[in-house]
């Protein structure tokens, strides 16, 4: 007889669905990734926000007249570089830790440092390489020897031509741009400056003309030769469509500086390359109808193109590490001119800076402090920590990212060293392909003595890569709090480093 009739039963139930779980488990539901929000970067502007730093080429007949602006009416018997190296120039942007070149194919003296079918004011009539040059070429394929990417620099302005500022002056235009992006492989950028119009040799006429920015190079079916021949690349100007002027010459880009933007015309015109109200691009603006990321663009001389009164005046290895924390440290790119002398490489003085500056940035970017730390977030999306957890912040994959819910748009995230540490320079990047979703954000210590968190930094937005640096923190811990979000945070990077002190 069976005195436990209720408890057997109990047990066989338990028995049963223990069983029949083993048989055929359940699966828990994955929780999809966060809805995108805002406006969204495409495909090649992600590609160009993972360059962030990169240089300026601008060599031309101005390097062997002194000028800054040609007038258009020079020989093309004055471009003589006499040890042109293109190896040399390339070698020194990837060795400054560069990842592309940008070369002023054309600047608005008109001549063309290739051999263009289309004029004669160009290399081809120049004591280089017998007439047989082609700086172009040369820059272009040293750039890919050595893993650079490659950019096209050609002003729309021409001071040489003697159809500017009529219609056959754009033909001429086109022409020259399909030259470019036809024969000298994958183009990463194609640069489009906003100086158009004003005095100049125009084939012998010496005079001034003036052109309607807004619609004389109908910038639309311009741009969409760009499209057509080299679907990969970003372009840029004071409009975008890909890329903004950050509306300075400083390498300095506004704190924040959002990736969405609206231009607007000045006047009430139309914008367009040269025509907006480019102090804007400084900020950007968080309610941006575009995705316009900022490039933040600076000599490392006080001229664009070299010149021998100048080579006292080349920037430090300091000031260079400080303009990369105010622009790419702000989310927008950092592009420095580099501008090769009449030798035809880039000057001693200007490599050694380039060295300071890189050796820096190494030594403060080796170690990772937040890798050996314990993290612990307030939430993880669906509490699937394999793929939303905090520990993809540490992977090194931009396309992997720490998520909270979509109803907790203010998570933090706790980084336990386990040690006192000291620290000067904080590292946090958004995954952009689901928007810029962060407004504010804050950064506490732990305090030892009080027990309790205080703040040490904050700011506005984080987007491509927000860096602080500031006084050396000393702490065991250290939280991030997302102070405002329109949706819930996706951070795909989070690093925490030591700069060392400088060392002459």
């Amino acid at each position: 007889m069976n005195r436990y009739p209720l408890f057997t039963l109990l047990i066989a139930a338990g028995l049963s669905a223990l069983c029949c779980s083993c048989a055929t488990p359940s699966k828990a539901t994955p929780t999809p990734a966060p809805e995108p929000f805002g406006v969204l970067p495409s495909e090649r502007q992600l590609a160009w926000h993972e360059l962030e730093f990169y240089g300026f080429l601008h060599f031309s007949i101005n390097t062997f007249t002194d000028m800054e602006w040609g007038s258009g009416e020079e020989p093309p018997a004055r471009f003589n570089p006499t040890a042109f190296d293109a190896d040399q120039i390339a070698q020194t942007a990837a060795d400054a830790g560069m990842t592309a070149l940008i070369l002023t194919c054309k600047h608005h003296d008109g001549f063309c440092l290739w051999p263009s079918d289309h004029t004669e004011h160009s290399v081809k009539n120049s004591p280089f390489r017998d007439g047989k040059g082609d700086v172009v070429r040369e820059i272009s394929d040293a750039c890919r020897k050595r893993g650079l990417k490659f950019g096209v620099y050609l002003s729309p302005w021409d001071r040489n031509h003697a159809e500017y500022g009529r219609p056959a002056y754009i033909d001429y235009f086109r022409a020259q741009l399909r030259e470019l992006l036809t024969e000298y492989g994958p183009i990463a950028e194609v640069w489009f400056d906003g100086a158009n119009g004003g005095t100049g040799f125009y084939g012998g006429a010496n005079e001034k003309r003036n052109i309607d920015r807004s619609t004389y190079y109908d910038w639309e079916n311009t741009w969409a030769i760009v499209r057509e021949l080299q679907p990969q690349a970003v372009m840029f100007s004071d409009v975008g469509p890909d890329v903004r002027w950050v509306g300075n010459e400083r390498g300095i880009a506004g704190d924040p500086c959002w990736a969405t933007y609206t231009p607007h015309g000045l006047n009430g015109l139309k914008p367009a390359p040269g025509q907006t109200m480019d102090k804007e691009g400084q900020n950007g603006h968080r309610d941006g109808e575009f995705w316009i990321p900022a490039e933040a663009d600076v000599s490392i001389r006080p001229g664009w193109f070299y010149h021998e009164s100048q080579d006292d005046k080349v920037r430090t290895s300091q000031n260079l590490v400080d303009l990369y924390y105010k622009s790419v440290g702000r989310g927008a790119s950092f592009l420095l001119n580099l501008p090769p002398d009449p030798r035809g490489i880039i000057h001693e003085n200007d490599v050694a800076a380039l060295n300071g500056f890189r050796a820096h940035l190494d030594a403060t970017f080796a170690n990772n402090m937040a890798k050996g730390a314990r993290l612990t977030p307030s939430n993880t999306r669906g509490n699937q920590e394999k793929a939303y957890g905090a520990h993809l912040l540490l992977d090194g994959d931009r396309n992997t990212y720490w998520a909270s819910d979509d109803n907790v748009n203010t998570p933090t995230l706790e980084v336990d060293f386990g040690q006192t540490t000291r620290f000067n320079v904080i590292d946090i990047r958004e995954h952009l392909p689901l928007g810029l979703r962060v407004d504010q954000w804050a950064l506490d210590k732990w305090d030892e003595g009080s027990g309790e968190w205080t703040e040490f930094a904050s700011g506005e937005g984080i987007g491509n890569r927000r860096l602080w640096r500031g006084e050396t923190q000393t702490t065991s811990k250290i939280r991030l709090r997302i102070v405002e979000a329109p949706a819930c945070p996706a951070l795909s990077e989070f690093g925490v480093y030591m700069a060392p002190e400088w060392a002459e």
